[in-house]
């Protein structure tokens, strides 16, 4: 199975059909799930069947099916490498210096703006398990999907503008990015840090006077750290939102549906019983 936004052709769910003789760990008819052979751009899920390394895939969490499953990899991981464990094999010093996810904890304010997104959705729900305090950004329509989800509190964007409302955060993760991104450099403490999925323009005398970061990191497919969000995603403590489903020979519905923007989680597509591709 396979889900919007994100990545598409990358993320499956599914059950193992055969295993090369030195993989370990993994069997036969096991369950799995996994963003692939990110972010190169070698193979597709886009297909009933697809070989995939198996350091990209983690068990399938128990408690979930495929269609839910399938809508984790690329943004629960994108979410898990910003602020929790940037956790890449081979992080190139490039990386390790531009990007270094913040601690989070009872004393931390965090703004997320896109917050009812694939990514943004996930990254609520991480910042709340670790404790923070998470003021969510989208349109009114999505406010209590969030407040459901665990946001403190919720600003329309439709309505008022957010760096107009809020100050001293400590971090804002802006899953929507581009050239607004910028604003929210006001709604910072100094010592704090400005996180774009999507990077924008920033002027860099701002940033330095004001004392603040501005970074970001590239996602990579990680079993481990998918493991990881398996585990709560399997206790309950987080879980995936889903907007739509449509079967794999609607595939360019499924990309209509993406493009017109206001998605509440993820669209997945399915491909036959007990399989999901994203």
């Amino acid at each position: 199975m396979f889900s919007y936004p994100g990545s598409p052709r990358r993320q499956v769910s599914g059950v193992v059909g055969a295993v090369a003789a030195d993989v370990d760990g993994l069997d036969v008819g096991d369950e799995v799930f996994g963003l692939l052979r990110f972010p190169s751009f070698d193979g597709s899920a886009y297909a009933e069947y697809v070989a995939a390394p198996a350091s990209d895939l983690a068990r399938k969490p128990a408690g979930i099916d495929h269609v839910h499953a399938a809508g984790a990899p690329m943004a629960g991981l994108t979410a898990w490498q910003f602020l929790i464990e940037l956790g890449h094999d081979h992080p190139s010093p490039f990386q390790e210096a531009q990007h270094r996810p913040m601690t989070l904890g009872a004393d931390t304010r965090v703004l997320i703006n896109g917050a009812a997104g694939g990514v943004g959705h996930f990254a609520l729900q991480l910042a709340k398990w670790k404790g923070a305090h998470v003021i969510a950004v989208a349109s009114g329509a999505h406010e209590s999907f969030l407040r459901e989800l665990g946001a403190d509190q919720f600003i329309d964007y439709t309505k008022s503008r957010p760096e107009e409302l809020v100050h001293d955060i400590d971090l804002v993760l802006d899953a929507v990015g581009g050239r607004d991104s910028s604003r929210f450099l006001r709604t910072l403490k100094r010592g704090s840090a400005l996180y774009p999925v999507f990077f924008g323009e920033y002027d860099d005398e701002e940033v330095a006077k004001l004392g603040v970061t501005v970074s970001g990191t590239q996602v990579r497919s990680n079993g481990a750290q998918l493991a990881e969000l398996g585990r709560l995603l399997d206790a309950g403590t987080i879980r995936v939102a889903i907007d739509s489903t449509f079967p794999l020979a609607d595939a360019r519905a499924a990309h209509e549906r993406a493009a017109q923007g206001h998605i509440q989680g993820k669209i997945v597509l399915t491909v036959a019983q007990e399989r999901a591709v994203s």
